[in-house]
Formats: C-alpha cells, structure tokens, sequence
C-alpha cells in the first residue's frame, strides 16, 4: 500500500457543470462510470485497476495506463463532485511463470533454469537487494510511480494468492470449471482445448508453473489432480498459492474477486474482452467499465515489448525532458497508434508548456479540454517560458555549449531579468537540451556546402542582419529574412502571397539556412533564433559556413 493522498479539485460549479458535457475522452469515460454506480451506496469506493506483467523492465506504456486511468479518476471526481470514494489498484501478475527470458537482462544464460518458475521466484539478474526479477522489475514500476506523485495501491498477485485473497474466487473457479471451460474452449485451437485448463499448478517437484490438463476437479474439496513432471498424480488445494488461473481467467476472476469498476488495456487485448467478462459473470461478478486504447511502436513501428527492450524507458524519457511532457504525450490521442522514439520528445515538451502557459486565461469548458488541466488534476502551475525547448536545442548547436552558463549568457540577454533562479523550470530544459543534443542531434549533423546561389543568399541576408540594430526583435529580424529571400526564384512559392502582392517565400529557404549553418533539417522560427542567439553570433556563423569552416 502506497500511502497518498488525492490532489485538491476545482470543485466551483462553472467548473463542475462543464464536466457534464466535456467533450475530454477522460470525462466521456468517467461518465460511463457515474452510470454504473448511480444506484450503488455511495460509501463503497469505486475501484480502478491497472494490470501490469513484470516479465521485463516496464516501459512507458506501462507508466501510460496508470496515467490514464488517473485522469479518468480525476474526471470521475469532478463529475461527482469527490462525494464517492474512489481506489486505483496497479496489479502486478507476478505469479506468472517466465515463459522466455528477456534480451535486455545482463546474463540471459544464467537464468535459463527458471524458464516457467513463477517470476517471483527467478533470482533477479542485475543484483542489489530485491531478491527475485519479479520483485526487481515491481520496484522499478513503483519508484516512478511514487517519483510523479500516483495516488494508487500496489498489489501483487504472488501475495494475493499466497496469502488467500483470492480464494474465495478460486474455490468458486472449481466450483463453476465447467461453465469456465465452456467459456474458454471455443476460442481455442483443438490440439490446445485438448490439454487446456484454467488452472495452472505450481509443481511441487519442480516449481515451474504447469500448462497441463486436469484429471480431476474436486468442487468438495477445492482440488485439483494433475499429472506432474516427474509423471506421478499429484493432487493440491487451488488455494494458498498452490495453483494459479491462466492469464484470461485471470482477467476475469480478478475483477470478480475484487469488484473493479473500470480499466483499460490495449488493443491486443480487444478480442479477448468478450471472454474476460464472460469469465467475471461466471464467477458473479459485473465486469468493469473498459476503454481499449492504441498501442504504442517503436521507431520501425513495431509494437513496444518489455521482453525485447525496444522502444523508450521510462528513464530514458526522463532524461531528456520533464514529467510533465510524457504526461501529455498519454494524454494526446488515446486512440490513436503513435510512435514512441526519441525524435518525438522535443515537441512533446514545447507543446506541454504551451498549454500550461495558455490556460489560466481560459473558460471552465476551455480549461477541462486543455491537456494541462489532465495532467495536473486541474492544479495547473503558472508557467512562463520565454525560450521553447526547439529554440534551446538550436542554441545549443550553434554555440556548442557543453554547460548551462553559456546557455545562460544568451538567454539573459535574450530576455533581460530572466535567470536560473526566477525560472528554475527553464534551468531544467537547458540541462536537458544540453544531453537532448549531444546524444542525438549532434552525432547526426550534416553541414551542407553551399552552392552558388545558397552563397548569394547568405551574403544578401548578412548584409541585411548586419543592417539592423542590435536589439532588433525576432519579428522585425524575421521580416529582413523574408525581404531577403523574396527576390530569389528558387525560394518564390507561388502559393503564397508577400506583402507587395508578389509571391511568397518557400520553406526550402528557412531549410537551406538549418543545413548549412547549423548542420541539421529543420527547426524553429528563424527569426526567433538569431534574436536568442544574437545578430553578430549569427552574422559570425554565416561567414564560417562561407568560408568552409563547417565540416559537410
């Protein structure tokens, strides 16, 4: 049990009755929720479940569904205006017998003699203090978990089953192993319903978990006979730890045994949801409230797998940027398949304070379809961000800043009265933008040489930045980039219209300006960027490019 407590809500009542018709997906789920349990003693809590495999190190999707169910608990809070008590339980399977080793683990032989033992059991691989992988990769999980602030409980299924929490549910499982059986056996193939169970025993002979058939079920007396390793009958007590249910009874008796009102899981899961709510009517239960969400890929498109280690960590994540923008990248889209790489994080963090920033000057309706409002439970701090986390990773490539004192110096002159200590969420992007650039943009540079009439160009553009003053704003700098690139015919883009009514100035300008003074495709407004960086820093960069300092 993590002890937590529940941030405080806006419960004003513009607030409160916009929440009624948000057109948010966190409030369309949260009022699904309010349905069920209109006619239910509003003293009993309304449970939130999030389940968790600990076969490899959790990923992002994994701290994803935790996030998510915490925004609809929030919306489900306001909606009731926090009259119903509410718990979100995260479910670690960590009974589950570790069926194949992980690639990303340092030593995969030497765990290869636990194949099948439950994960509980399998010595953890990278040492330190947890004793088991199982254990390892559940602490992994909770220290983030606590690190962003969850208000949830952890339960893993090791303990719950060990200690007889579920066995009540399990006895009712052999009780009803028909009606499960007929459940499960038409959505499998006939050499597998030849042999299924839903049980899975733990071998006494060798502690792996068993996929093997059942020679008898005995409702009387809560037992099971199975035929075990060694080839002798063995018959054991479904409660106590002895015996587990496979993964899709699992599902089902889980939210059975405990009443879960809701959860959500990704869209592999979708076809089976037929049957985990069958398998919960079974055993007496009322399935929860779900919501499928798209699944998370890598940069290849292949979907995420803990197993393999592809895609981002969690850490990873965090090393780069804050909390706050992986939130709002949960937040975005839910049902939308998105690619979880590490080029995706630069606008994941400018786009987070840009909602922040926007939204003290909002409506209620506004306010609750604003992403920050999600991420924080409504109590969105006063942000003030002078420079994007875009401009700072282009500042970084240009004065090849190793430390935050060079970024600093630019920006206190940038933005006079702006430091380290009046913007300390700043400080932290010009740390990330420092490691952002050295690990990934940097090793990618590619300087183009200019051509004819690229040099023509930046020595038009020269003499015009040379032409302002030395303050002059990104506004009136971008103008004189704009007035530059007009009269040349291969930057003219007819689709646009220039304020003398000729036309228009074409991205490939702005592209050229990136890949020959700063080695890279793309990025901010250009304007912006020397007034950061300074006319004469700029004007310094450009005579380096034609002098062919730059390396191509």
């Amino acid at each position: 049990m993590t002890e937590r407590s529940l941030p405080p809500l806006d419960l004003s009542r513009d607030l409160v009755e916009a929440a009624q018709t948000s057109k948010a997906w966190p409030f369309e789920e949260a009022r699904k929720l309010v349905k069920r349990v209109a006619k239910r003693d509003p003293s009993v809590p309304v449970l939130f479940e999030t389940g968790y495999g600990p076969s490899g190190l959790p990923h992002i999707g994994t701290f994803g569904e935790v996030a998510r169910t915490t925004m609809v608990r929030t919306a489900f809070r306001v909606l009731t205006e926090d009259k119903i008590p509410t718990r979100l339980l995260c479910f670690s399977d960590d009974m589950d017998g570790m069926r194949k080793i992980p690639e990303n683990v340092p030593d995969m032989k030497a765990l290869e003699p636990y194949l099948q033992m439950p994960l509980t059991v399998v010595p953890n691989p990278f040492g330190g203090d947890y004793k088991s992988f199982g254990d390892h990769n559940n602490a992994m999980l909770r220290r983030f978990l606590d690190t962003f602030g969850f208000d949830y409980e952890f339960a893993s299924a090791t303990e719950y089953y060990k200690s007889g929490k579920l066995d009540g549910i399990l006895l009712k499982a052999v009780e009803k192993y028909q009606a499960l059986m007929d459940v499960m056996l038409p959505t499998l193939g006939e050499e597998r319903r030849a042999t299924y169970s839903p049980f899975l025993p733990i071998s006494p002979t060798s502690g792996r978990v068993l996929y093997v058939p059942m020679k008898e079920v005995d409702a009387k007396n809560g037992t099971v006979t199975f035929e075990d390793e060694d080839g002798r009958d063995c018959t054991l007590p479904v409660t106590g730890g002895h015996v587990k249910l496979q993964w899709k009874p699992d599902f089902g008796a889980r939210w059975a045994a405990l009443g879960v009102d809701f959860e959500m899981f990704g869209k592999d899961h979708g076809p089976n949801m037929p049957v985990y709510d069958k398998i919960c009517q079974v055993l007496g239960g009322t399935p929860p409230e779900h919501f499928v969400y798209e699944l998370f890929l890598a940069d290849d498109g292949a979907k995420i797998s803990k197993s393999k280690g592809n895609g981002l960590t969690i850490d990873e994540w965090l090393t780069y940027a804050p909390t706050e923008s992986l939130a709002l990248y949960m937040f975005q889209k839910p049902k939308t398949a998105k690619k979880l790489y590490f080029d995706v994080i630069p606008k994941a963090v400018d786009e987070y304070f840009t909602y922040a920033e926007k939204f003290s000057a909002m409506s209620a309706e506004q306010k609750l379809m604003n992403p920050a409002w999600h991420i924080h439970s409504g109590n969105v701090p006063a942000i003030d961000m002078p420079v994007p986390f875009a401009m700072l990773l282009n500042l970084v490539s240009a004065s090849n800043a190793e430390n935050k004192d060079v970024l600093w110096a630019f920006i206190t002159r940038y933005a006079p009265g702006v430091t380290a200590q009046t913007h300390p969420k700043l400080d932290e992007l010009v740390g990330y933008a420092i490691r952002y650039f050295d690990d990934f943009v940097k090793p990618t540079k590619s300087f183009k040489v200019a051509d004819d009439v690229e040099r023509d160009a930046l020595q038009k553009l020269d003499a015009a930045l040379a032409a302002l003053p030395a303050d002059a704003d990104g506004n009136v700098i971008q103008d004189a980039i704009l007035d530059v690139a007009r009269p040349i015919e291969r930057y003219q883009d007819t689709k646009k219209t220039g304020p003398d009514g000729g036309p228009g100035v074409s991205v490939l300008f702005f592209q050229m300006l990136y890949q020959v003074l700063l080695g890279q495709e793309r990025g901010p407004r250009f304007g912006s960027f020397v007034a950061l960086y300074g006319i004469a820093e700029t004007r310094t960069m450009i005579a380096k490019a034609l002098n062919g300092e730059f390396t191509a």
